[in-house]
């Protein structure tokens, strides 16, 4: 299957071929091959472009069609979930402990041995990170690490790339959180890729990939001041 795709080992780093190209099955296997620089990287996200495979494979890239996103004025938050917030439990941060949050992501699940998430992915992203395109939310609780999400930061789109918990409710209020900072800021969509039931429980919802590709050109191109994620994250809201 692979020698019918676009390999992009000799191609340009912003090179892609276009989406409609893609695979119908597996969904949106569009080509393989290249690196995980961050050049190439914010060019295949710009693009609605997403890189993910299992260790052994060569780098695959995505674009599926339908798209699971999640307009961020639209996350739900249950009656449970508010009772936990107003009670002050957990402790929210931005940018403070990046690599800890995707070494949580990287963690397997119980009785899974491994996830995408391999150290060359891990090393890009961190990379990502230092160069302020890559983003953290963390939860706290009593001065541990107990849960956060990690994404992509493009004009005013978040690409959400993977989030962790270790007690309940850590990653479902990380994301909330980053709605809710998202939103304030102007951001009205986060890419979450592929759907799950556990986002769409949250909010999330599946459209077309070309409906996805023009409100995805749209905010790319938009602009945010860079120190908006140095602010941290408002916690003070009336929940």
């Amino acid at each position: 299957m692979l020698l019918e795709l676009p390999c992009l080992d000799q191609m340009e780093e912003g090179y892609f071929p276009d989406t409609d190209c893609a695979l119908p099955y597996p969904n949106g296997l569009l080509a393989w091959g290249g690196t995980l620089s961050s050049r190439r990287l914010v060019s295949a996200y710009r693009s609605g472009i997403f890189p993910w495979y299992s260790k052994g494979e060569p780098i695959l890239w995505w674009s599926p069609s339908p798209r699971c996103v999640l307009e961020t004025e639209e996350v739900y938050i249950s009656s449970r979930t508010r009772r936990r917030l107003r009670q002050g439990a957990f402790q929210f941060t931005s940018d403070v402990a990046f690599e800890a949050v995707i070494e949580g992501c990287a963690m397997p699940d119980t009785g899974r041995e491994s996830t995408w998430i391999s150290d060359d992915m891990k090393v890009a992203y961190i990379q990502m990170y230092h160069d302020g395109i890559a983003h953290s939310v963390e939860t706290w609780m009593e001065g541990q690490l107990v849960g956060g999400i990690y994404g992509l930061s493009i004009g005013k789109m978040f690409f959400g790339e993977s989030m962790f918990s270790l007690v309940p409710d850590a990653s479902k209020t990380a994301l909330i959180m980053l709605c809710r900072q998202l939103n304030d800021w102007g951001f009205e969509l986060i890419d979450c890729q592929v759907g799950n039931p556990h986002l769409l429980r949250m909010g999330a919802k599946e459209i077309e990939r070309v409906e996805f590709e023009a409100r995805l050109k749209i905010a790319v191109e938009q602009h945010h001041p860079d120190d908006f994620w140095k602010q941290g994250i408002n916690t003070g809201r009336d929940w």
